[in-house]
């Protein structure tokens, strides 16, 4: 039953290109027009592959890769995953799925609730990992979120300069100025904004590791003076800043807890303040988080709406004055990130 239910599945959503899926029996089909998208062929080495899919898509394929009870041919994971977003973004859910979505959505709130504890806890699931893993794709100042090219002929390192001082040009950062940095990662931001602009800077983070360099960093660039980093929630902080500026954390906060942010900033900022919050967004309504994300790369993370930012924004009479989106700058980060994890490959194993 379950193989005829993978296929009504897969003839609903493969509409453009073609996907060619050889099952356990042998048995081949194809689904799709062969046109607008990739062509890709995978193989499934387990019977209970079908229904596992059909039931949780995400969780599955990424698990059945992973363990290679799924092989693409010629190793396409590119290929593989534009041929089902560009028919999932076509397409949607089949009617048979749209519960479960749901259901997704409805308990979003109980996935992404992340009081202090479990934002710690969050966080060293992901970047208390080993530095050396970091550094097999990122520049070499550590910069874990989109970059800014402003020429398409730019390197990684000169593009996540130049989103750096995009940002503080923004913030019109002056000699002088508190600056606020929540999720100051392994401290680069505020390094940049002490050292080049002369703010005052305090940045936090949960993360043990990147509290460690960070602080590091500034003692090893004669900048303890100016820019401290602190390990602490954003909901502890106190003070009064000139400026807030948070780059790539915002989709740690949780869907629960965007009124508390925002209302976190309000508190903090001076009353001619300005916060600049630099996050992934999503182009579709407000929705969930992939189980298979949520597993094995963000806990209690989500990709925020910006409907329902603004909203959160709205409620804290916190007046929007600018939104710039920079999709296609992290379509090239993302390739310029793939570009070098693949070159240490054996190396990532290794660790």
């Amino acid at each position: 039953m379950w193989v005829q239910v993978f296929d009504a599945f897969l003839e609903h959503l493969i509409r453009q290109g073609r996907l060619t899926v050889t099952l356990p029996s042998g048995r081949t089909q194809s689904y799709g027009s062969g046109e607008g998208a990739p062509e890709v062929a995978i193989t499934l080495h387990d019977d209970t592959l079908p229904r596992k899919i059909v039931l949780s898509p995400d969780m599955a394929v990424g698990e059945a890769y992973m363990d290679g009870r799924l092989t693409i041919a010629g190793d396409d994971l590119r290929g593989f995953l534009s041929l089902a977003l560009i028919n999932i973004h076509a397409q949607g859910q089949p009617w048979f799925r749209r519960p479960l979505e749901y259901l997704r959505v409805a308990l979003r709130h109980l996935k992404q609730f992340n009081p202090a504890s479990r934002s710690r806890a969050n966080v060293a699931h992901h970047y208390d990992l080993s530095g050396e893993l970091y550094d097999l794709f990122l520049d070499a100042d550590r910069q874990y979120s989109c970059a800014y090219f402003s020429d398409p002929g730019m390197t990684l390192e000169a593009a996540q300069e130049a989103k750096k001082h995009h940002i503080a040009r923004k913030l019109l950062i002056e000699p002088g100025m508190r600056v606020l940095d929540i999720g100051c990662g392994w401290g680069g931001m505020g390094l940049t904004l002490a050292r080049d602009y002369g703010a005052e800077v305090t940045g936090i983070t949960l993360s043990t590791e990147q509290h460690a360099m960070a602080n590091r960093r500034a003692e090893e660039a004669g900048l303890a003076q100016r820019a401290k980093f602190l390990l602490t929630d954003y909901r502890d902080i106190t003070g009064e800043f000139d400026r807030i500026v948070s780059v790539g954390m915002f989709e740690h906060v949780g869907v629960p807890h965007y009124e508390t942010y925002f209302r976190s900033l309000r508190q903090l900022l001076t009353p001619e303040g300005v916060a600049l919050i630099h996050t992934i967004g999503r182009s579709e309504p407000p929705g969930s988080t992939s189980p298979w994300i949520t597993k094995y790369i963000f806990p209690g993370g989500y990709v925020p709406a910006m409907s329902e930012t603004l909203r959160a924004i709205e409620h804290q009479k916190l007046v929007t004055t600018d939104v710039e989106v920079w999709r296609l700058h992290y379509a090239e980060t993302l390739n310029h990130w793939l570009s070098r994890f693949e070159d240490n490959i054996d190396r990532a194993r290794a660790l």
